[in-house]
Formats: structure tokens, C-alpha cells, sequence
């Protein structure tokens, strides 16, 4: 497909990049930039002390720092501007900055502009995109392909570059956040994939349908030979399918999926990951039997309903990528025996009547509910009631009270159906300090 933008000229360009973070993305923007010879400037509002991991990563760059704050001069006097997916389009220092006529990219803008494969799949979802996106690398590396898999997973695609040649099967995992990049450039990967689509972000976007336009843009501007890979059990996901401009392929959680017999990823939310990813092999042109191989020998995937050790017949879980009352529902759905669930943190608008339904419900697994303190946190003591047995600002108190309230047969169960921003810098910190606590008990 051919891009409608030229690649833009980095060399001696004042370049802003906003957003540096601890994800792997910023430090993948800034180092692309400076090793091409533009003048980089980063800027976070979060101080120096909390950027520590990443500026030690980016301690051979040539990179000038504004931290703490952002300051307008540093937008309005940029050549270019890229800003982090955490920060939305809608910032007024963008708007600014595109008042001033300074053109803003994202990473995933960039990356289609200089990626010279163009054997792309994009995997996008509000569930199961990570396990996917992991399941579907799996697979084409034993189909023997050369593979890199990247995104929103904590891998910058834009450090993956210099691996991608024009026969690279290229694997992206990306958020809605992400996709937002691809608007500039009109440009959608040949192969996409929408595993689900519900209830995130309404703190971001103005409704459900300003959420569901950004994931459209994972397909939106394929030709006549891309293909689209849709969930026919989730209604919003299959209401796609008329705006697919090439073929599309169809998955199910009922599915006979390759090797799914001898897989040891549990739930009927892994069934369909599993599902979507032989889907995705399908329209890669690998063979079933190739399929049935690597998702028999699949590890799963850290922060994913990952059990972390068990001790005095205790189970201990950590699935801190639950940032949604559905993914939490999910875990509790493949549980399998009694929970103690810890749960609470950020606010993301979300509705938490039917999780509190599930946690209440006669033939509930869990046994009782653990709080970590947050901006949603009133809202799930609201919803999950009797079953509460305490919230807690410190999670080393949480833990503690959690396996006061397990006996042997239980699960300690870290599923906390909200963002993480509070206690903890993201998700996989909060996932971190959990294995590490869990591990010194």
C-alpha cells in the first residue's frame, strides 16, 4: 500500500516527544529520533524519580529533558511533535502546537512510514489482545517465518526496525490509543484482527462509539487483498464486518481450534484467544497442523491469570492485566475453585453491576473481596457489598489480609477490574510488587 505522507526528514529537526513513560514506547520514539539526527527533546509531567528505569535505558542518547511539567515554548517552537497514546489528541498543549502549525505524529505513525515489510497483522481488541498477538508470533515462528511481534506489549516497534527485512512477518498488538496514528496516514496492516469489543476508556473517549471508531481504524483503509479476522460471538465485533474493504474471516469460542486439546491456557476467554490466533494463521497461509503444534506447547503470558507459586495449599494468582469488571468476570468464570479476590484501583468509568452480580451470586467462587484504595474503588465496594472484607492503601496490608481470608483448596486471586494509577505506576508494576510479595510470604 502506498502511504500518502512521505517519510518526514528527521535530520536537524527540532523534535518534542511527549510522553516519555515506563513502557517502552517514549524511550523507543526518542532513540529512533536521535539516532537519525534530530534534536530531541523529551517531556513528562511525572518527575525524574519515577522515570529512573527509563532514563537509565536512555543513557547513551543524546536527549534533552524537560520533567515535571510540560512548557508551551517546547510545543509551539517544535518542528514535530510526537505525543505518547496515554496523552489524548484533545490536550490543550497539542492543540497549541497544531494551532502553531507543527504537525504531530504517534510511534505507530512513524513505524508504517519507515516499516519496509509490508507483511503486517494488527491485533486489536478490549480483551485478549496480548495472548492473541503472543499466540499468533508463536505460530509463525514454527511455521519456520522470520518474526517480529511488538506494540502494546512493551516492545517499541520503532527498536524493532533495524530486525525487519521486506519478508518479515511483522505481529503488532495495539491498543486503541495506538491505532489513533494510523488516521494521518490513511494506512491499515494487510491482516487485522478485533478480538472483542465492550465497556473501556469511557475515561478517554466520549462514549462507546467514539471508543469503537478508533478500533475501526485497524482495517479501515485495507484494499481489496486485506483481511479481517472478527469474533462472531461478540455483537459489536461482528456488526463490523460490512465495512471490511477485503475479505473477512470468522472466529468463535466454540470452534475446533488446532491443539487446543493438549493447551493449557485456561477459560472459555482463552477458547477464543486460541481461536483468533488459528483464525489469523488461516489468512497467514499456515497450516493447521503447524497451528495445533504451537498452541499445545503456549506458556501463557506474565500478568494473565499467572500463577505465581502455591503455598499451604494456596494458590496464588496474579492477573494485573485485568484492567476491565469483564476481564475480572473472565478470571473468575476459569477459576475452578474457591477466590479471594483482590480488586479495586483507577477510575475508568466503567460499570461494575454485573461483576458485583457474578461476586454475589449463590454459586459465586468468591469467597470474599480484598480493595486496593482508588478513584474506583467506592464504586466497587458499592457493587461487590457484604462480600468486601476490607480496603487498603498498602498492598503489602492487602496481601495479608487476603491469605488470612484463603484456606488450603483457595486462590489468592490479583484480578483488580481497574486501572492501576494511584498506588501504582501501571499495571505491570502492580503485577511486579504482587509476585514479589507473594514470593516472600
Amino acid at each position: 500500500m502506498v502511504h500518502p505522507l512521505q517519510r518526514p526528514d528527521y535530520r536537524n529537526r527540532n523534535a518534542l516527544v511527549m510522553g516519555l513513560g515506563l513502557s517502552g514506547g517514549g524511550a523507543g520514539v526518542a532513540r529512533f529520533l536521535a539516532a537519525r539526527g534530530a534534536r530531541v527533546t523529551v517531556t513528562d509531567a511525572q518527575p525524574a524519580e519515577r522515570l529512573a528505569s527509563t532514563l537509565h535505558a536512555l543513557r547513551d542518547c543524546d536527549l534533552r529533558y524537560v520533567l515535571g511539567e510540560h512548557r508551551e515554548r517546547d510545543f509551539t517552537a517544535a518542528d514535530f511533535v510526537v505525543r505518547n497514546p496515554a496523552v489524548p489528541a484533545s490536550h490543550p498543549l497539542l492543540r497549541a502546537a497544531a494551532a502553531a502549525g507543527v504537525p504531530i505524529y504517534m510511534e505507530m505513525t512513524l513505524f508504517f512510514l519507515e516499516c519496509p515489510s509490508h507483511r503486517v497483522t494488527g491485533i486489536t481488541g478490549t480483551k485478549g489482545k496480548t495472548t492473541t498477538t503472543s499466540l499468533v508470533g508463536q505460530i509463525a515462528r514454527a511455521a519456520g517465518r522470520d518474526v517480529v511481534v511488538a506494540g502494546n506489549l512493551r516492545v517499541s516497534a520503532l527498536e524493532q526496525l533495524p530486525r525487519i527485512g521486506p519478508e518479515t512477518e511483522v505481529v503488532l498488538e495495539l491498543s486503541s490509543f495506538q491505532l489513533e496514528g494510523l488516521e494521518a496516514i490513511r494506512y491499515s496492516p494487510r491482516t487485522a484482527c478485533v478480538t472483542n469489543l465492550m465497556e473501556d476508556h469511557l475515561n478517554r473517549y466520549a462514549g462507546l462509539e467514539d471508543y469503537f471508531a478508533a478500533k475501526q481504524h485497524i482495517f479501515r483503509y485495507q484494499d481489496g487483498d486485506g483481511a479481517l479476522v472478527l469474533n462472531r460471538d461478540n455483537p459489536h465485533t461482528a456488526a463490523l464486518a460490512p465495512l471490511a474493504p477485503g475479505r473477512v474471516l470468522w472466529f468463535g469460542a466454540a470452534d475446533e481450534v488446532p491443539g487446543a486439546d493438549r493447551a493449557t491456557l485456561p477459560g472459555a476467554h482463552n477458547r477464543a484467544n486460541m481461536a483468533a490466533a488459528a483464525a489469523v494463521a488461516r489468512a497467514l497461509s499456515i497450516p493447521d497442523a503447524v497451528t495445533a503444534g504451537a498452541l499445545a506447547t503456549f506458556p501463557g503470558v506474565p500478568y494473565r491469570q499467572e500463577l505465581i507459586r502455591e503455598r499451604d495449599g494456596v494458590r496464588f494468582v496474579n492477573d494485573s492485566a485485568a484492567t476491565t469488571p469483564d476481564a475480572t468476570l473472565a478470571a473468575l468464570e476459569s477459576a475452578g475453585r474457591p477466590v479471594v479476590l483482590i480488586a479495586g484501583g483507577a477510575d475508568k468509568e466503567l460499570d461494575f453491576t454485573a461483576l458485583g452480580a457474578a461476586v454475589l451470586a449463590p454459586r459465586s467462587p468468591v469467597k470474599a473481596v480484598v480493595l486496593l484504595e482508588g478513584s474506583a474503588t467506592e464504586k466497587v465496594a458499592a457493587a461487590l457489598g457484604p462480600r468486601v472484607a476490607g480496603r487498603y492503601g498498602d498492598f503489602g496490608a492487602a496481601l495479608r489480609r487476603a491469605v488470612g481470608l484463603a484456606t488450603a483448596g483457595d486462590t489468592v486471586l490479583l484480578s483488580p477490574g481497574c486501572a492501576s494509577f494511584g498506588m501504582f505506576v501501571n499495571e505491570f508494576d502492580r503485577g511486579d510488587q504482587f509476585n514479589s510479595l507473594v514470593r516472600a510470604l
